[in-house]
């Protein structure tokens, strides 16, 4: 009875502290912004406590990203570049190499370590957990792990401030100024802050790229002429699953949807840390029904971004039309409990282990795929208590404050530009897929994946980061800050969440020492210390337009067929980089994938004749020397190969493969295919004028 006393009293002993415990900083989320956050206001002399809600820092930086998603370096600075240092120190020691030697890791794509630089941009989840610990330790930073914020009644305020917090366990961590560095903003609802979740209409902040988006639908699409019922041709036998009955929905349209949800696996091809994709209980072979249909109907590239990083490892992210994002199953996670969040967490767990399995054994898979699956799988090494499977789900987008300056796609492209910079984003404006649904034709298709960039890195509002006055006046927002969905999805790189989180701790302790609400403090004083500490205010090097615009196919002479009217098995990557294009971009193979990836651009003639055949694409060094364009005419077939690193003579934009006869009604294809090229195939249009 003693001893069980003891423990009595020394629990409620510990419950009072926490309850007593009052702090300058109380961070919720120990997220990439919100350690950043700590760090900060520790070497501003605040105290500081973050409050996690798992078992593990870090978010998604910890969590499976290590391919960083950045849009340009030299926009990140401060301690989210020191992240990046502390990853490159970690693989100079030579005890960071286990399964693999180090000269033998290249990096490759935007995230590609340069052999100057002193930071470095890929790495896996336990060197990045790592470099958190130490700075956990180094700091001596009060991180308490596993407790959920009271989401009905646990904000107490004192007028328009936050007092204190209570966490479910009764726990309660009172402070002078809070952050909420959630994925999901579940703080800043909780406090009655204003926000938002879905998309917008574009009239709503005069955009172009929110809403429905059908007809922008150009990338990780599926192959056109799917039949979306369960028995092919019968809508008594219903719809397959994940296909939205009720959508699209109004073109430009507002609406509740939210980009799709994945977890980005670490993989391993190493024999002796592999753990091979299973079979999971719970598999439902009718969830890949549709997979397997877009194989059937021509599909031959590869369904993932599988990036490699150090030690055999790798970060695999959603690619093609059906792929590791589970779209339209994730509408309620927002404002879901924590119940309920498990379950859809859960659902996704099944979803890509189920799909992984498909992937590497199901029999319609086409073997070359079956064959590159199979020789993957889980790391033993990594997330050890879920046997390779992480629990922290890719949340691309929640809830999002709606403050007094909402960033929006106009921030983005530059044409408007706030003058309480904080910190910059550089990523292209980046929606995944919404819905599935069935287009007029009754076949599927899906809507919501926007990728459009072209841009400088553009500053973020200082008011973006706080409520509105008459809200809140002591919580800042780093994470679910002010935006559009459409800019949202440009900002949303984790990255710039550190830099956020960083600026963020900033204007906290300026609040404290100003004694001002946090709308109230001395901008420019803010200003001078986040420069001071290294953060990058504004953009300096080269300026991109972000609103170059393609040539109009009305305006050019004869028939053309952009690359959007194509038939295309693959190609699902888009580019606007070099000018000239079509419309509103083109597409381009990502070189891989060699021979599996081929489009068919449909030619029919309204008169008997003679025709010259051009293709379209913008030239580059890095593109293929050696692109096979095959026409169908009248009298057969005709190969020709282009080299895409020459100007197109035409209007910089059109080469010439040959003059043909066509008969009039007659339905042709143009073929672009990718076998054996040596570089990446474009694919921008095809145009066919009456030769002379």
């Amino acid at each position: 009875m003693k001893k069980f006393l003891s423990v009595l009293t020394a629990t409620a002993l510990t419950c009072l502290s926490a309850s007593a415990a009052e702090y300058d900083l109380v961070v919720y989320g120990g997220t990439s912004a919100g350690i950043a956050a700590a760090v900060q206001a520790k070497r501003m002399n605040r105290s500081v406590v973050v409050i996690e809600p798992t078992d593990r820092v870090g978010g998604l930086t910890t969590g499976g990203l290590g391919q960083t998603d950045i849009g340009n370096k030299a926009a990140i600075g401060g301690i989210a570049r020191e992240f990046y240092r502390d990853i490159r120190k970690h693989y100079e020691r030579p005890s960071s190499w286990k399964w693999q030697k180090r000269e033998e890791y290249k990096s490759g794509g935007q995230s590609r370590t340069g052999s100057t630089e002193d930071t470095m941009w890929t790495f896996e989840p336990s060197a990045a957990l790592q470099v958190y610990q130490a700075w956990i330790k180094a700091n001596d930073l009060t991180v308490v792990y596993g407790e959920r914020l009271d989401r009905k009644s646990g904000v107490s305020r004192s007028g328009k401030s936050i007092r204190s917090i209570r966490m479910e366990s009764g726990k309660t961590y009172r402070g002078r100024m809070f952050i909420d560095a959630t994925y999901e903003g579940d703080l800043l609802a909780t406090a009655g802050v204003s926000y938002t979740f879905g998309r917008e209409a574009n009239a709503q902040y005069g955009e172009t790229l929110n809403g429905v988006q059908t007809r922008h639908a150009r990338h990780h699409q599926l192959v056109r002429g799917i039949d979306p019922y369960i028995k092919p041709g019968d809508p008594s036998s219903g719809l397959l699953p994940h296909i939205d009955p009720s959508g699209p929905g109004e073109e430009g349209g507002a609406d509740h949807r939210i980009q799709a949800y994945c977890f980005r696996m670490c993989l391993t091809d190493h024999p002796d840390n592999r753990i091979p994709f299973h079979k999971p209980e719970g598999y439902n072979e009718l969830w890949y029904e549709l997979l397997l249909r877009n194989y059937e109907a021509g599909e031959r590239g590869q369904p993932w971004i599988n990036s490699r990083m150090p030690n055999r490892k790798t970060d695999t992210n959603n690619r093609l039309g059906f792929s590791t994002d589970f779209i339209g199953q994730n509408y309620a996670y927002p404002e879901a409990s924590y119940a309920e969040r498990e379950k859809i967490v859960a659902r996704h767990r099944l979803y890509q282990q189920g799909l992984m399995w498909t992937l590497a054994n199901h029999s319609r898979i086409p073997e070359h795929i079956r064959k590159e699956f199979s020789r993957w799988g889980m790391t033993e090494d990594e997330f050890v208590d879920g046997k390779g499977w992480q629990n922290q789900l890719y949340i691309r987008e929640a809830r999002r404050m709606v403050s007094d300056y909402v960033m929006t796609q106009n921030d983005c492209q530059g044409k408007r530009t706030p003058e309480d910079p904080i910190g910059l984003a550089a990523y292209t404006m980046d929606s995944h897929n919404q819905q599935r649904y069935v287009d007029a034709n009754g076949h599927v298709r899906n809507e919501g994946d926007v990728q459009v960039g072209g841009f400088s890195p553009y500053p973020i509002s200082y008011r973006s980061i706080v409520p509105k006055k008459t809200e809140c006046a002591n919580l800042l927002v780093p994470v679910c800050l002010s935006a559009s969905h459409m800019a949202f999805g440009s900002i949303r790189m984790e990255p710039v969440f550190m830099v956020l989180g960083q600026s963020a701790a900033t204007a906290a302790s300026h609040a404290i020492g100003e004694k001002k609400v946090v709308q109230e403090i001395d901008f420019e004083k803010l200003r001078a210390r986040l420069i001071a500490d290294k953060q990058v205010l504004k953009w300096t090097g080269p300026k991109k337009s972000g609103h170059a615009t393609g040539i109009d196919p009305k305006s050019l002479k004869g028939i053309v067929i952009d690359e959007e009217d194509a038939m295309l098995a693959g190609f699902s990557m888009s580019g606007h980089s070099i000018q000239p294009w079509v419309s509103v971009g083109y597409r381009h193979d990502g070189n891989t994938d060699k021979g599996h990836q081929v489009a068919k651009f449909p030619v029919k003639v309204k008169k008997t004749g003679r025709y010259e055949v051009r293709v379209g694409y913008s030239a580059h060094s890095n593109r293929a020397s050696n692109v096979p364009v095959t026409v169908e005419h009248a009298a057969g077939k005709t190969t020709v190969k282009i080299n895409q690193r020459k100007r197109a003579p035409i209007d910089k934009l059109f080469k010439t493969v040959g003059a043909f006869e066509f008969k009039a009604g007659k339905q042709y294809t143009v073929e672009i295919s990718n076998a054996h090229t040596d570089g990446y195939v474009i694919l921008d249009a095809v145009q066919l004028v009456p030769a002379r």
